[in-house]
């Protein structure tokens, strides 16, 4: 119990004494993440709307296949987005391999069959009169279609919640990728894993305090908004 009571206090006094390393681990877990989480929206929301409202044979094995995606191990994507960023990879001569712009690509991958799958099982669930009423009304193609989105506005935003959660908590791609590089791609979670390594366990639990503090608020901020819609 005293390791998680000094673990804390290290995690206040870190935040107290602005301590640089730890602002800059912080800073750059929230762009990349963030990042990762918009590219997400903007690729994932259209995909999920196009597969919820066409029919075409084999939809159920491709929406199956997305569905699978929110199980997948982070460390196995992580494996072959490397793979494929490696010098000798496919996308080598991109030399993004170890940059933040790698952690977002594995965050994205990660993080987009949670975006797509809700924002499918949202579509699915509305009334299909409101299709039709909506049709009826006299919509464009555009208008149909923000419509649907506005009536599926609060599980849209749990996918972002959702796809924001598994993208800031991921460790195991981040340290394939990314090689836990100190002022460039280290962040939260591989500096934990990074100090448990080397036995600071306070710091660790620091870390990690400051990473479900982080990860809360921004959670919350979302929550809020979601709530608020509903009302």
């Amino acid at each position: 119990m005293e390791i998680i009571i000094n673990g804390i206090r290290e995690a206040i006094w870190l935040f107290l004494t602005f301590d640089v390393e730890i602002f800059g681990i912080t800073f750059r877990t929230l762009q990349v993440s963030a990042t990762a989480t918009l590219l997400t929206l903007i690729v994932g929301v259209p995909i999920g709307l196009w597969l919820a409202l066409n029919n075409f044979p084999g939809k159920r094995i491709v929406i199956s296949i997305i569905n699978a995606g929110m199980a997948l191990p982070p460390v196995a994507i992580g494996l072959w987005v490397a793979i494929f960023l490696w010098r000798s990879g496919p996308l080598g001569h991109l030399q993004l391999i170890y940059t933040p712009y790698a952690l977002i690509i594995a965050q994205f991958i990660i993080a987009l069959p949670l975006v797509t799958g809700f924002t499918i099982a949202g579509v699915q669930q509305l009334n299909p009169k409101l299709h039709l009423q909506i049709w009826a009304l006299g919509a464009s193609k555009i208008q149909y279609l923000w419509a649907i989105m506005r009536e599926t506005k609060l599980p849209i935003i749990a996918a972002v919640i959702a796809g924001f959660g598994a993208a800031i908590s991921e460790v195991g791609a981040s340290m394939m990728v990314g090689g836990n590089i100190a002022g460039s791609t280290r962040v939260l979670t591989t500096a934990t894993l990074l100090e448990v390594s080397r036995g600071n366990f306070g710091r660790g639990i620091a870390l990690t305090v400051i990473l479900m503090t982080v990860a809360y608020l921004i959670t919350l901020a979302l929550t809020l908004i979601q709530q608020r819609e509903r009302k």
